[in-house]
């Protein structure tokens, strides 16, 4: 997967670079569709709060990583096992030909870095563990005595996008008759809904859904469509994830806080109808 998104990406910024003036666009108007694929992610350091009852303290530049699915046709092909990758899917309306308004979930996954040492500041008081007490910036091990905290089924970021579109070049010249290549850019807006799995001090291991917050996004990309009705498409997209509501035990007072960029590369492969 890794090779293929840097392919794709190479591709992409040659094609920016080589054409810089967009062609006539093809009617697009009035056409509905759909695309299903995958990402790899990667998020910037973060600042975690964890407050409740008998707690209030933070974590300071704690790093989160993706947790993809090794590459296996049995998994990423099957009905039964296709959410268990990170992927990408959507479906869209193009209300002109260089415009289009959609709907998708971009199902990334998040997990902190085990055993790593942070700074922590706050208290920790009558939790019947061996952390009690007061920190004023102090080193702390993430051990899984303390915390283990991830966002694996997943870090949902359901979003709304706009998109432009723009021919940039066809392959009819090397004999592939109805292959085009476009640019396309665009823009995010949506609700994050993780499912956080976190086992915090002695308490049970907690995983649900919630509404944690919301996230933006930007993304570029270069879409190859086949014919009328085929596409593969690949993007390079960023934004902010701001999370100030997370669930983290069974107690609904216990909460947990935090903010990041991220990046992802993604391949998608799809098709479109005239309606």
């Amino acid at each position: 997967m890794k090779l293929i998104t840097k392919s794709f990406i190479i591709i992409l910024l040659s094609a920016i670079t080589t054409h810089l003036n967009a062609q006539n666009p093809t009617p697009r108007k009035g056409k509905l569709y759909m695309y299903w694929g995958w990402n790899q992610s990667q998020y910037t350091k973060s600042d975690i709060r964890f407050h409740g009852t008998n707690y209030d303290f933070t974590i300071d530049n704690v790093i989160g990583r993706e947790r993809q699915t090794p590459f296996d046709a049995k998994v990423y092909f099957n009905p039964a096992t296709i959410t268990i990758p990170q992927v990408n899917y959507r479906v869209g309306y193009f209300w002109s030909d260089h415009y289009d308004i959609s709907f998708g979930v971009d199902h990334m996954k998040y997990v902190i870095k085990q055993d790593q040492i942070v700074k922590i500041n706050g208290y920790l008081k009558q939790t019947g563990s061996r952390f009690d007490g007061n920190y004023t910036n102090q080193n702390i091990a993430l051990t899984e005595d303390f915390l283990t905290f991830e966002h694996t089924d997943g870090l949902n970021y359901l979003n709304f996008e706009v998109n432009r579109y723009d021919k940039i070049g066809d392959l009819s010249k090397i004999k592939l008759k109805n292959v085009e290549i476009n640019l396309t850019e665009g823009i995010s807006v949506g609700a994050m809904l993780p499912k956080t799995n976190t086992k915090l001090l002695q308490n049970k291991r907690y995983d649900a859904y919630h509404f944690a917050g919301y996230g933006v996004g930007v993304k570029v990309g270069l879409n190859v469509t086949f014919g009328r009705y085929f596409f593969i498409q690949s993007d390079i997209k960023g934004g902010f994830i701001n999370m100030p509501d997370i669930r983290t035990t069974e107690f609904t007072t216990d909460r947990a806080a935090q903010h990041f960029f991220f990046w992802q590369g993604n391949i998608l492969f799809g098709g479109q109808i005239k309606i």
